[in-house]
């Protein structure tokens, strides 16, 4: 016992060894790729930063890696970029918030290169890295970091800082005043800079800095440089600044939001430009929303009532996308007054996507402005809409019908729906009848399934519309129509269940069954064997069985093997002994066929069934 104690004492240290030795050897192999011409190489080294920084240790990593990395030259985009993120692993790695410093050092060089998306990485890390220090630290090591990039030559390096500063305002304490007063003094002179690319990014981070900061600093020192911002000549600097008024607005009073963020976003609403007016349209109900009805109605409705009739059709598009919420706010007073008469004159806008984005939401009106105002004003629109000679329109208004149907009920619409539904199904753009199609068992869960069974005037035979367009579905010469069809039938006897599907879906599919194209028969085929799971044993056994039974004896060999596997559904739907006696006897005859491609997929079948 004492000898192999001995014996363990003497190998452990060599084992010991050994590992630091195989260490040394992979971390140097990792050091060596990262070298390498070969971009590949120099990516994969890259990718284990985090794993060679753990096996030199904390203090080698902070005296030999990441000064390695500092002094790194790369030429190629993508190996910087992925440095740019594998630093942010090395955070724990570097010896925790006393040392993590050092890794701004590779950052710096980052953050000033030319390529956008590795600047944006860079500075995503080093925020990273600034919130894992300490409030000496930020002062010590990551504020002089923004002021050597806020004083840079190059552009790039002032648009990096500005998204800098909201990190150096949350991490650093109240009482580091002086700290505090030089960042907000960098941050005003890059507000004002004289490129517009570093102007962007000020108001892009304005509403961040805003974010981690207390209400006095945002009345006393934001609001101006935000006021300055919204005055800027560049548009592109403008329309950024308007997400800034929602994130202020939030964060201010509602006196000093009343008083100081809503004559701005008004003032933007009436802008030169009509991006900045989009950007507002997209913004203004959330910004109603924050300051309230009665604060919105002095001048926020009326702008959005502006932007609902502007000259330029994208911002048409987005104010008419959020006109059901807006009116949900307004009151159906004013909504009857003001915004229903744009809304009519929206149904008839000149461009197709104002139309579109209309019919998308028009119906959300209906809960706000009552049975008697929705049959009186909003039903005209509704047939307008309805009958407009680009389908999306047309998908879009019947997609929202639940939404009018709980006011006024179907039954007021069936004349005008049926006939929109039929054209959509026999659209020439395959797209479009196939959205139609995907919708028709969502529409009958909504609405029930009797404007489903209404006769159709156009057939000669007085069909009803599922017939019609069930039939002609499957036979549509696009297969991702007839997949989509066979799906329909499916999920709309999981809504309906068996009987429903024995009255009116299995007597026209048989009929199909018979037709000269075996391409339809193949669909029938699908459709059953979707449908099996659906029905029921019994329903299986006595319709269904029998049509793919019937369909193995078919002169098309693609029909056959697709008989048989349309079967497997089925098995597992049914009990062993029915199995036994009614499907292995099919399958097993299959097996003897002439074609291989049907014996091959026969005996599939049964081979999964065992």
């Amino acid at each position: 016992t004492t000898r192999d104690a001995r014996t363990m004492s003497h190998d452990a240290p060599s084992t010991t060894a050994h590992a630091e030795e195989d260490d040394a050897i992979s971390v140097g192999a990792l050091i060596d790729d990262l070298k390498s011409e070969d971009v590949e190489l120099r990516l994969k080294s890259i990718a284990k930063l985090g794993s060679i920084a753990k096996a030199l240790g904390a203090e080698r990593a902070r005296s030999e890696l990441v000064p390695f990395l500092a002094e790194r030259d790369d030429e190629d985009d993508e190996c910087l970029l992925a440095i740019a993120g594998e630093l942010a692993t090395l955070i724990d790695a570097v010896g925790g918030e006393e040392h993590v410093h050092v890794i701004l050092a590779p950052l710096e060089t980052l953050i000033t290169v030319e390529e956008t998306v590795v600047r944006a990485k860079a500075v995503e890390t080093a925020c990273a890295v600034g919130r894992a220090m300490t409030p000496g630290g930020i002062g010590k090591y990551f504020v002089p970091l923004i002021e050597r990039l806020a004083q840079g030559d190059w552009f790039t390096a002032r648009v990096s800082a500005c998204g800098l500063f909201a990190t150096a305002f949350e991490r650093s304490e109240e009482s580091q005043l002086e700290l505090r007063n030089t960042l907000t003094g960098m941050f005003r002179d890059l507000c004002a800079d004289e490129t517009p690319m570093v102007r962007r990014a000020a108001a892009q981070n304005l509403g961040k800095i805003a974010a981690v900061s207390s209400g006095d600093f945002i009345v006393n020192e934001l609001l101006t440089m935000f006021a300055a911002l919204t005055s800027d000549d560049q548009d592109s600097v403008r329309l950024l600044v308007v997400e800034d008024c929602v994130v202020l607005g939030k964060l201010l009073s509602a006196t000093d939001c009343a008083n100081k963020i809503v004559p701005i976003v008004l003032k933007l609403a009436a802008d030169k430009s009509w991006r900045v007016r989009y950007a507002v349209a997209q913004q203004i109900y959330e910004m109603c929303d924050v300051v309230g009805a009665e604060v919105a109605s002095k001048g926020l409705f009326d702008a959005y009532v502006a932007l609902l009739g502007d000259s330029e059709g994208e911002v048409r598009i987005s104010a008419a996308g959020k006109i059901s919420e807006f009116c949900s706010l307004a009151g159906a007073v004013y909504s009857a007054e003001k915004i229903l008469p744009k809304v009519h004159e929206l149904a008839n806008d000149s461009s197709q996507h104002v139309r579109a984005a209309l019919a998308e939401a028009v119906l959300g009106l209906a809960p706000t402005m009552g049975k008697d105002t929705t049959v009186e004003k909003l039903l005209p629109v509704f047939f307008i809409l309805l009958k407009d000679e680009f389908p999306d329109v047309r998908l879009n208004i019947i997609s929202k019908l639940e939404q009018v149907n709980t006011v006024i009920g179907v039954e007021m619409l069936s004349t005008e729906l049926l006939p929109a539904i039929k054209e959509l199904a026999e659209d020439k753009h395959w797209r479009v009848r196939l959205a139609i199609i995907e919708y028709i068992p969502v529409l009958a869960q909504q609405i029930g399934t009797t404007f489903l069974f209404q006769k159709d005037e156009g057939s000669d035979s007085g069909d009803d519309l599922l017939n019609s367009l069930c039939l002609q579905w499957l036979q549509d010469s696009v297969y991702s129509i007839r997949e989509a069809a066979a799906n329909n039938l499916f999920r709309l006897t999981e809504i309906f269940g068996a009987d429903w599907a024995l009255e009116y879906i299995f007597p026209r599919i048989k009929e199909l069954m018979s037709s000269h194209h075996y391409l339809y028969r193949l669909t029938v085929l699908r459709a059953v064997s979707l449908l099996a799971p659906a029905v029921g044993e019994e329903v299986i056994l006595g319709e269904i069985l029998p049509i793919i039974k019937h369909a193995t004896t078919d002169t098309v060999p693609n029909v056959r093997f697709n008989a048989a596997k349309a079967l497997s559904p089925l098995i597992k739907a049914i009990d062993v002994a029915k199995f036994q006696s009614e499907i292995r006897p099919i399958l097993v005859g299959l097996q003897s066929d002439p074609d291989a491609d049907v014996r091959y997929f026969a005996s599939e079948v049964l081979t999964s069934a065992a």
